[in-house]
């Protein structure tokens, strides 16, 4: 005999890969739209400093073209001794001292994004809603800036954290809101990472990348909700009812049988018996005794 086929599971099994599947094509597209953004900005940024043959330690606006009207982009050059010895404290983000490039180079290039009222249509965190633009920033190599092959290089910060600060958050102090609102960290990957504010208004990171402030959508109840509300409340209203009908007839006839048992025995019928040829009641027990007085024969 064959086993019985369990298609309960093979539902749950199902309906699992395909959440999945959904969840990894979704970061699949935002790694993809990332990446685009980050080529597309890094052009920009570029641009900029090869136009304005920029100084070192300057920060430099870079022009963008008009279907991205809401996004800010800034690029700044630095040599690496200097952000060793006094960090980077630009734009949004606040790099500590002791900071060195890997690998190490001569000058690199910071740019500094501020997506605005793009910062939806880039990246979305599924549960949780915007609530302050997405800010980032990337770092390059920048010894020759006329090279257009520039390599993205990373950051060790020697176990400090890098402050990114979001000005523009203006609910906290805000009583519950406060303590649900949470740090966003978009990798290149797709991915996120998720921490508390270290102070108000006050993100901490270890890299580059993109942040935001976000805060945990309600969840909207249906109608269905108030139906099961009304039906429990009206189902043990019934009972309470009923049982009070029931408690109410079984006193009244309590109190009904006492008030017959009284009146019948207040008309308490007397015997009767035949005296001679005449029909006299007679008691079935005398309360008092006759006595005979004294004298008397």
């Amino acid at each position: 005999m064959g086993s019985k086929i369990d298609w309960d599971f093979i539902w749950v099994l199902l309906l699992t890969l395909c959440c999945c599947g959904s969840l990894v094509h979704s970061l699949d597209n935002t790694a993809a739209a990332c990446e685009s953004l980050n080529s597309l900005v890094q052009d920009f940024a570029f641009r900029s400093l090869v136009k304005h043959r920029p100084q070192t330690g300057a920060l430099y606006d870079a022009l963008l073209p008009r279907n991205l009207s809401g996004m800010d982009v800034s690029v700044v050059r630095l040599r690496s001794r200097r952000l060793w010895n006094k960090g980077a404290n630009f734009s949004y983000f606040q790099i500590p001292p002791r900071t060195m490039s890997i690998p190490h180079v001569r000058r690199l290039a910071i740019v500094y994004q501020n997506l605005g009222n793009w910062s939806s249509h880039y990246f979305n965190l599924p549960g949780y809603s915007l609530i302050s633009s997405v800010v980032g920033f990337m770092v390059f190599d920048a010894s020759n800036v006329t090279d257009t092959s520039e390599r993205n290089i990373t950051l060790n910060t020697m176990g400090q954290p890098i402050s990114v600060q979001f000005p523009n958050v203006t609910f906290m102090g805000r009583g519950s809101i406060n303590t649900r609102v949470r740090c966003v960290a978009f990798n290149a990957n797709g991915t996120f990472q998720l921490t508390e504010m270290s102070s108000p208004g006050v993100c901490n990171s270890r890299d580059q990348g993109h942040f935001s402030v976000v805060l945990p959508l309600e969840k909207k109840r249906g109608t269905w909700y108030l139906w099961v509300i009304g039906f429990v409340v009206g189902f043990f209203g019934l009972i309470i009812a009923g049982y009070a009908v029931f408690s109410s007839m079984r006193l009244l006839k309590t109190k009904r049988i006492q008030a017959m048992e009284k009146q019948a025995g207040e008309d308490q019928v007397l015997e009767s018996r035949w005296v001679g040829n005449s029909k006299m009641p007679s008691a079935a027990v005398t309360r008092t005794q006759p006595v005979l007085e004294s004298g008397v024969l």
